[in-house]
């Protein structure tokens, strides 16, 4: 779960969300990234805007690939650590603390959850304006 910053805090749902923002950073500039390498129709000839695209799209999908790894590994663990907090809460349900922090990790597992729904977001507005601007240039291969 290596991020740019180094690795992803499953622990800590703040800085959790503060490495995603880094890693999202490709895609928050998809369109200054397709402005700056791929180029218009007058300077089609001094770049290859078929590679510039495969190239982008690689480096595109590599990063969204590595970001639902890392929420998904962080959800993996955050349900994990929920599921030991349920045991010792059956063998002592009188433990307030234990209460609070169970519900305290219970929240932090659906905030994780909901970031998928942001990761797909996402995703689908990079591989909108992607395949706007790189369609003439590059398909890229069907994902099934």
């Amino acid at each position: 779960m290596a991020a740019p910053g180094g690795a992803l805090n499953c622990e800590d749902f703040s800085m959790f969300q503060e490495v995603l923002k880094l890693m999202r950073t490709m895609d928050d500039r998809i369109v200054h990234a397709l402005n700056t390498t791929v180029p218009t129709v007058s300077f089609s000839g001094k770049v290859d805007a078929t590679q510039t695209c495969k190239q982008l799209y690689d480096s595109m999908m590599e990063a969204h690939l590595s970001r639902d790894k890392a929420i998904k590994g962080c959800i993996t663990h955050t349900s994990e650590v929920v599921a030991q907090l349920r045991e010792a809460r059956a063998k002592d349900s009188a433990d307030t603390t234990l209460i609070k922090q169970l519900r305290k990790e219970q929240t932090k597992l659906k905030l994780m959850q909901s970031e998928l729904n942001v990761e797909e977001v996402v995703n689908d507005r990079s591989l909108k304006v992607f395949n706007e601007r790189c369609r003439i240039h590059y398909t890229p291969p069907k994902v099934k």
